[in-house]
């Protein structure tokens, strides 16, 4: 099904939509400068200790007076605009699709996926990019410069090559670093449906390779890129737009700096029994898949589809509702904030709200955004996959929201791929990130780290419910110390991640039960802090087992049919029923069962396993949050297709 790029179905509707937005958008530009000057960061306050004392105040009295006034002025229009976007709402779809079209029929199309093996990256991060002066509550500002830095760091890193790196220890039978990489980088055009996909195959780690032969991943380490956070509000950071090869990469790739990479393979991946992993200053190189978080700021999300777009050409952003809805009592202001770009064209995509957000929170139209994409195709079948993405309800003591819309979260993926799955497809991943808002360690988040959906989706991060493995490192930033210069840049911030008593200063500590921080409770547990930046993924081991033996997707099946005189078998799996508790004389009035199951989501042919994890610092002094990478390999059996 291909999905229309307009939200609304005319381009009537359309125009008068942004008719209204732009009455709106002076007053509230006004209102949101007038509070933003009276807030400045803690980066500002230094920069203002340099100036003389007295321009400070005097910036702050006259810019607010002068924002005021111009507030009042366009008040009135605003308000016409307001009433004219309300009820527009109710015509507009929940997301903006975005596709880049091509003249160029080269432009890689549709590959014959009759390898055994491919692999695809994935990348969540969360960004903050709201209004100025809701930011900088969140001790960020200059949401429009922040999100053209950011678009531009990640375009620049994500297109970098690959290069296959592998580091083996002679005394020990653990690998400390296995990177599956190409040596030259694919085109970053994808096409749509009709046009190839990338072929990027998941090569097997060969123990008997010379250790003289061993070739280490770009862009890392000392060599990598760093970003001046300073620089970059004050407008100054020079040959930001263009593309760059880091290094390390043309050292490599020139046949030089081999002693220098292979030291530092050895202090950056590393394996912890089955997970290669890293605290990377970069984003993973040829990355498939990026899901962000709290981009709700209009402006900003479409600064990113631009400057994304070169390679990224499928995009789904200012995701949400707005005004009044019936699944939603309160009025949204915001859309959901979530912004979803792709290599691979997308196929169908569904957006639900949630109905139980409360305070601040029920403002924006917090949910889940389920995508099914096309990563490919056989001489048999095409070959999809399923991309989840959310935001879970902020305040630390609502842990019963956030448990209810797990639920949910649960119940619309399964009704989306249910929906969604033909029979001519295989699917080879179904993955779900986002920000969780709660971590596996704070005793206070216990409810949600026991949640039923991490029996359905793996977290690598993750040994069970209280206990994440010892490798991890929280994903939340402590804001009044983000602009400290051991954070500040992406090296730096990588190194004192490494570093555990360093890490103790600057990341969020689990919260105890009564909200306040404490430490962990196992003696001589390594401190990782709060990581509430998730990235899951569903093992094909889910379902192989699993067959489907209905088009009906969802049916419930009662035994006995609440008469003792008369009691109904059926044998099919997964059956749900209560016993008796009406009245005697109760008769069964249908002959069709009912059973509630759920369908197979990977293919029974498919098999899926993780390569490599990573927590990325590459995003310094421009967001609170660590954003995190997985890459994963799957593997198809064509001989049973």
């Amino acid at each position: 099904m291909a999905l229309r790029e307009s939200p609304f179905a005319n381009g009537f509707i359309a125009g008068l939509h942004s008719l209204s937005w732009w009455l709106i958008f002076p007053c509230f530009w006004f209102m949101d400068r007038m509070i933003a000057v009276c807030l400045p960061t803690t980066l500002e306050k230094k920069q203002q200790h340099e100036e003389a004392c007295y321009l400070g105040p005097l910036r702050v009295f006259f810019g607010f007076l002068v924002f005021l006034a111009l507030f009042v002025l366009t008040a009135p229009v605003a308000l016409i605009g307001f009433l004219m976007w309300v009820p527009l709402q109710l015509a507009r779809r929940p997301f903006i699709y975005f596709q880049r079209t091509t003249t160029n029929p080269e432009e890689g199309a549709v590959k014959n996926l009759a390898e055994a093996k491919e692999s695809f990256s994935f990348v969540t991060a969360n960004l903050c990019l709201l209004p100025d002066s809701l930011a900088r509550f969140n001790n960020l500002g200059h949401s429009q410069a922040r999100s053209k830095q950011i678009g531009q760091t990640i375009i620049q890193s994500v297109n970098r090559p690959r290069i296959k790196s592998c580091v083996v220890s002679p005394s020990s039978d653990t690998m400390s670093h296995c990177s599956r990489d190409n040596l030259l980088p694919p085109s970053p055009y994808y096409g749509s449906i009709d046009s190839q996909l990338p072929s990027r195959p998941c090569l097997e780690f060969d123990s008997s390779l010379p250790l003289e032969e061993v070739v280490c991943e770009s862009g890392g380490g000392e060599g990598g890129s760093s970003t001046n956070v300073a620089d970059i509000i004050g407008g100054t950071k020079q040959n930001a737009g263009k593309p760059d090869v880091s290094p390390d990469a043309a050292e490599v790739m020139n046949g030089t700096n081999f002693n220098q990479n292979s030291n530092r393979c050895k202090d950056g991946w590393k394996s912890h029994k089955d997970i290669p992993w890293e605290i990377s200053p970069l984003f993973p190189a040829n990355t498939d898949f990026v899901c962000l978080q709290e981009v709700f700021d209009k402006r900003a999300a479409q600064k990113l589809k631009d400057i994304l777009s070169p390679i990224f050409s499928h995009m789904l952003y200012d995701v949400g509702i707005y005004a009044f809805h019936g699944c939603c009592s309160s009025f949204k202001f915001f859309n959901s904030g979530l912004f979803f770009a792709s290599r691979y064209p997308v196929l169908d995509a569904s957006f639900h709200c949630y109905p139980n957000g409360r305070g601040e929170d029920a403002l924006a139209a917090k949910g889940l955004l389920c995508v099914k994409v096309q990563v490919g195709r056989n001489p048999q079948k095409n070959i999809v996959g399923y991309f989840n993405c959310t935001h879970l309800h902020a305040p630390e003591a609502d842990a019963e929201i956030r448990c209810a819309q797990l639920t949910l979260v649960s119940q619309w993926i399964s009704d989306f791929q249910a929906l969604t799955k033909k029979d001519d497809e295989i699917v080879v991943f179904d993955t779900l990130c986002g920000d969780f808002n709660f971590d596996n360690c704070s005793p206070d988040d216990s409810q949600e780290q026991k949640h039923k959906i991490f029996d359905d989706y793996r977290d690598p991060c993750r040994v069970g419910p209280g206990q994440d493995k010892p490798w991890v490192t929280g994903t939340l930033l402590e804001q009044p110390t983000m602009y400290d210069e051991e954070v500040l840049t992406s090296e730096s911030l990588q190194r004192s991640l490494s570093n555990e008593a360093v890490r103790r200063r600057f990341i969020a500590p689990p919260v105890g039960l009564d909200n306040c921080s404490c430490d962990y409770q196992e003696p001589g547990a390594p401190w990782a802090g709060r990581r509430i930046d998730y990235m899951l993924y569903r093992e094909s081991t889910l379902s192989q087992n699993c067959k489907t033996v209905s088009h009906l997707p969802y049916m419930l099946y009662r035994e006995s049919t609440l008469s003792q005189n008369c009691k109904t078998v059926s044998h099919l799996p997964y059956v749900l029923y209560r016993e008796s508790t009406l009245s005697q004389n109760c008769k069964t009035v249908s002959h069709l069962p009912y059973m509630l199951y759920r369908e197979s989501t990977l293919s029974q042919n498919c098999k899926t396993e993780i390569e490599e994890f990573t927590f990325i610092t590459q995003l310094a002094g421009l967001t609170d949050h660590i954003p995190v990478g997985m890459r994963l390999c799957v593997s198809v059996n064509t001989e049973d297709l």
